[in-house]
């Protein structure tokens, strides 16, 4: 019987399959840059040939989660192929459940398992899972798009959901997987347009026998177990990569010939948290995202394979694989997998790539691919992997069981355990708070004693029996440069014909051109230099589209600072390029911020966290509410590339592409500006670029002329509150503050001359009802309708549901771009007021802003304004044609690059 690769292929021979079709879930839960799987929330551009298509097919309205950690590679995302959800055709689902993880890894194991998986299933269901290496809003945008390029528009893909889960433990329907289990909130999720990862993991099971593929956090399959037990009947195996049981992390190792002084890092730890390892050196990252809801699947009694660090360790990515990898792409996924991968060893923080980059989801992936088939043969064993059975848990809290110091809401301050969990019992102890945590360490050792998430042997009640990959099988191919069996199949399931990409990019649209639109203003008079700092709120995005509309000889803009600790994940810098872009303002520079609060760990979200993870929050900021992909797209786009010259190991292959940093920005404009020129600075977001900026450049104050601060919220005898929704015990703080008191006191206390915007000037300036009645009554611009469209939206959902209750509070930051370009026209009223900021490191007090009349500190308070007037100037500037766009969607690029160029001869 002929199979394709040969007898330890992943394919069976065609027509083989059974009428009982397998059915799958992919449940993109951490996508992790695996092999070729890339972060999804990079943009790389190659300025020679974009690798694949790009697809319109994105949700409208859905949550996001709390991870900034996906900066440290590019993305390959925005070269798929664009298509409509309206004309995506839907073909019913028939597989088995397959859940993988997309954060990082969306991209090549995606197409690698689907690649194989649809030569053996019939179709199959995706659900997201953003608690870990990735966002919900980006990942599932860039998965669409996966999808589209491989002709699979009828394979439903869940996102999130805000349904709660209860003090008591009740769990609500639609949980989304934010956060790990340990830490769910109250919020309820009345999905709109994007069917949410519970409902696609129901309709899937319910539908018959289903396999399901973890490859991240276990936290949507935990929580679809613990509410639908009755459906676990339907789940006939669970496959899941993560966790070490035996294994000696190989990393992190002194070299033999070093010298005494070498340090040894997570070198033969259980686990691979290199970020971690001094506090917990046991656990891998996918179960550490979670380890409750990982104990929740493993003790679930449906059967498991794991395949765990022991066997991804034995298949490192050597010289050998990648060079074999970069001579044979013979399909659009298999040029996208190789390009990914190449970024991932141009930017390896050391020399040791091919020693310490591992192939972990796509191996799991031909690991299950080959199980399923040996197990319907009734075949014990694995074409790729040595198996055996073990008795394993999870740990999810540490000895001693039964006190409570604080570290554990499922027990602290409750009289009943939450989840209905056993007093004094394995859950019960002390959990990791963060990878500082000091219970963890142990004093004279650089190794901690926490063992949250680690995948340990055990015996007796505590222990679950299941399958275990121990080690890749070497090649049975001496001949081959290949040293593992599953290298050969990985090359030859990528390159083949059967169920392979329909086009890239450049094949969609045949006369792509990139384009910079660059106004000459040489014979014009240049109004002040103004700076922008936003953090990406819908509210800074009609912010930015207004000052781009104001005249020159008024305001010129010179830069924008992103801050990527606010309303969106600092990814969403494409935005910004798409409406410098679609504005013909390609010439403006954007820097990227700091994804921390000042004085907070760089892999930390201390105050980031108040931002909502769902509805209303970063999901929502990540895509514009759903609007970002109806932007022209910009060819500048966020990217991994990089060089020596700023500190990289090695120059990437195109490091004139580098996304340069805030700072870099803020010094490049300074050094132009002529001899008696300042600068203003308009922030619309947490003060921390403008902060770093305060203490990193001693000359910084004495050439900003004034800065215009966005945020605020000055606590008085009328007991007016804040805006910080998320944080109750905080009744007098203004989100912007809040998200970085440090870096408001630093601002604050500055000599800076700073007028400032506070909230009770800005809800004055929030009503929905009364600009939407200005734009109504003016003419028509591309961007006045762009910015209508998106009011329309944001109070369309404040109507709708109390998850968006808060959409007015957007509209009022565009206020402060309206006082910096009209100033008087709108009749402003302001007052001196000395003030100080609390910034204790308390969340119930931090942000607050107070009247301190013993303050050195003072600062110009907008109070009010002509609200009349100020709707009025807003509609006139959004319909000036002067200024208006140069290309007015990606609709209308679509029509440019799919008709050759019109040569117009003199």
């Amino acid at each position: 019987m002929e199979r394709r690769m040969g007898t330890m292929g992943l394919y069976s021979p065609s027509g083989s399959r059974s009428a009982a079709t397998r059915r799958a879930i992919v449940s993109v839960v951490d996508p992790r840059l695996d092999l070729a799987d890339y972060s999804a929330d990079r943009a790389h551009r190659d300025p020679m040939a974009p690798l694949l298509g790009l697809k319109r097919r994105r949700p409208r309205i859905a949550p996001l989660a709390c991870i900034h950690a996906t900066l440290a590679r590019p993305r390959l995302f925005e070269a798929l192929p664009p298509h409509p959800a309206e004309t995506s055709p839907r073909r019913g689902c028939v597989c088995r459940l397959f859940q993988a993880l997309l954060s990082w890894y969306v991209g090549c194991m995606f197409l690698f398992c689907f690649t194989c998986l649809l030569q053996y299933l019939a179709a199959c269901a995706v659900t997201i899972n953003a608690n870990t290496w990735s966002d919900a809003g980006h990942a599932v945008n860039h998965l669409y798009d996966i999808l589209y390029m491989m002709g699979r528009d009828d394979i439903p893909v869940g996102v999130g959901g805000d349904g709660g889960i209860s003090n008591s433990g009740t769990i609500h329907p639609n949980v989304g997987g934010y956060l790990p289990l340990i830490d769910q909130g109250h919020r309820r999720y009345t999905p709109l347009h994007q069917p949410t990862a519970q409902q696609v993991m129901i309709d899937t099971i319910s539908a018959g026998p289903t396999a399901v593929i973890l490859i991240g956090a276990h936290t949507n399959f935990a929580i679809f177990l613990m509410t639908h037990p009755h459906l676990k009947r339907n789940v006939e195996h669970i496959y899941i990569m993560g966790g070490g049981v035996r294994s000696k992390n190989p990393t992190g190792c002194c070299p033999k010939n070093a010298t005494t002084s070498c340090t040894p890092k997570q070198c033969g730890d259980h686990g691979n948290l290199f970020t971690s390892y001094s506090t917990n050196p046991n656990a891998e990252f996918n179960i550490f995202a979670d380890p409750f809801a990982a104990y929740q699947v493993f003790h679930s009694g449906i059967p498991i394979t794991l395949v765990p660090l022991d066997a991804t360790n034995t298949i490192p990515i050597n010289e050998e694989f990648f060079y074999e990898f970069q001579r044979h792409q013979s399909t659009y996924e298999a040029q996208y997998c190789f390009k990914s991968l190449k970024m991932a060893r141009d930017t390896w923080f050391s020399d040791r790539f091919y020693t310490s980059y591992f192939m972990w989801d796509s191996f799991t992936s031909g690991v299950a691919i080959s199980s399923m088939r040996n197990d319907k043969n009734g075949e014990f064993g694995n074409d790729f992997a040595e198996i055996e059975y073990m008795n394993i848990t999870v740990i999810t809290s540490n000895k001693p069981y039964g006190v409570h110091d604080g570290s554990n809401p499922l027990f602290d301050g409750r009289t009943t355990p939450k989840f209905g969990l056993q007093k004094g019992g394995v859950h019960s102890g002390h959990v990791q708070t963060g990878i500082k945590d000091s219970f963890c360490r142990i004093k004279g050792s650089n190794k901690g004693r926490c063992e949250d998430g680690y995948t340990k042997e055990v015996s007796g009640p505590e222990s679950a029996h299941i399958r275990v990959a121990t080690k890749a099988k070497p090649n049975v191919d001496k001949n081959s440069p290949l040293d593992r069996e599953f290298f050969k199949s990985f090359l030859e399931a990528l390159n083949g014909p059967e169920n392979s990409g329909s086009f890239d990019f450049k094949s969609q649209f045949p006369f792509y051109r990139e384009i910079l639109y660059k106004p000459d203003f040489k014979h014009k008079y240049l109004g002040r230099p103004v700076i922008v700092d936003m953090d990406m709120s819908p509210g800074d995005f009609m912010s930015l589209i207004y000052l781009l509309k104001a005249p020159i000889e008024v305001i010129d803009v010179k830069g924008i600072l992103v801050s990527g600790n606010g309303w969106a994940n600092v990814a969403s810098i494409d935005i910004i390029y798409d409406i410098l872009h679609m504005m013909g303002r390609d010439d403006i520079p954007v820097g990227r911020g700091n994804t921390t609060a000042l004085g907070t760990p760089n892999l930390g979200c201390h105050y980031g966290s108040i931002i909502p993870q769902g509805g209303g929050g970063l999901i929502d900021s990540d895509t514009l509410y759903g609007l970002a992909r109806s932007l022209p797209r910009s060819p500048r786009r966020y990217t991994a590339e990089n060089s020596v010259k700023y500190g990289a190991p090695r120059n990437t292959d195109h490091p004139e592409l580098r996304q340069p940093l805030a700072f870099e920005v803020w010094r490049t404009i300074k050094e132009q500006l002529d001899p008696n020129e300042k600068i203003t600075i308009l922030t619309n977001g947490p003060l921390t670029n403008l902060a770093n900026i305060v203490l990193s450049d001693r000359d910084a104050i004495s050439v900003i002329e004034k800065v215009y601060l966005v945020g605020g919220h000055i606590r008085d005898e009328n007991d007016s509150k804040g805006n910080v929704f998320t944080v109750p015990s905080n009744r007098y703080a203004e989100f912007n503050m809040l998200l970085d008191p440090l870096a408001a006191k630093t601002v604050l206390e500055s000599s800076l001359d700073i007028t400032l915007i506070p909230l009770v000037s800005q809800r004055k300036a929030a009503s929905f009802q009364s600009i939407l009645h200005a734009l109504k009554h003016v003419d028509y611009t591309p961007e006045s309708g762009f910015v209508r469209r998106l009011m329309l939206l944001l109070y369309d959902l404040q109507q709708k549901h109390r998850l968006y209750n808060h959409m007015d509070m957007f509209l009022g930051e565009v206020l402060g771009a309206v006082y910096l370009v009209e100033g008087l026209n709108i009749k402003p009223s302001l007052q001196p007021k000395s003030i100080s900021i609390v910034a204790n490191n308390t969340i119930s007090t931090d942000g607050q802003i107070v009247i301190n009349k013993e303050s050195a500190n003072s600062a110009k308070v907008l109070g009010d304004f002509s609200s009349e007037e100020y709707y009025k100037r807003v509609a006139n500037s959004l319909v000036n044609m002067k200024q208006t766009a140069v290309v007015t969607s990606f609709e209308e690029q679509t029509i440019i690059w799919s008709r050759p160029p019109v040569n117009i001869e003199a």
